[in-house]
């Protein structure tokens, strides 16, 4: 990573990825429909901390998706954080809601996660197939990164 001072994550939230997925689960068990469960994405996508304009590089850019989305690791296999962001909003949620399951975790505990939360949740059943190829593409970048470091 080059000299740029990474962004304050505000992330993990919650002290394991299990009770991160749950916590989700239970968010979105609250809303009763898909108008207001992608209100709630474009919200929290707001919550992400900017990426530093240095970091949004070719470099850093996720191929695979349709919208640009820039992702930056950092750590190692104690701990790997992931800053990330998107130019549109709601691609900027389901950024959010990978990093609250995934980033600040160990190496281990990222490569034993699947990312049950977008079943349970009917993510899958409610996602264009560009974003769904996008999403797709973020969680194997984050698993990538930890396999890397295991």
């Amino acid at each position: 990573m080059n000299a740029v001072t990474a962004p304050v994550s505000p992330f993990p939230l919650e002290p394991s990825a299990a009770d991160a997925q749950a916590a989700i689960r239970d968010e979105f068990a609250f809303f009763g429909d898909w108008s207001e469960r992608y209100q709630y994405l474009i919200d929290l996508g707001r919550k992400l901390p900017g990426l530093p304009e240095a970091w949004k590089t070719d470099a850093h850019r996720l191929h695979g998706c349709q919208s640009m989305v820039w992702i930056v690791p950092e750590g190692d296999a104690s701990r790997l954080d992931f800053h990330a962001i998107s130019d549109s909003a709601i691609v900027s949620g389901l950024i959010y809601l990978a990093l609250r399951v995934y980033s600040g975790r160990s190496a281990a505990e990222i490569a034993a996660t699947d990312a049950d939360y977008i079943a349970d949740i009917g993510l899958a059943r409610h996602l264009s197939p560009t974003r769904s190829n996008g999403l797709a593409s973020l969680l194997a970048f984050i698993r990538a990164e930890a396999a890397r470091h295991l």
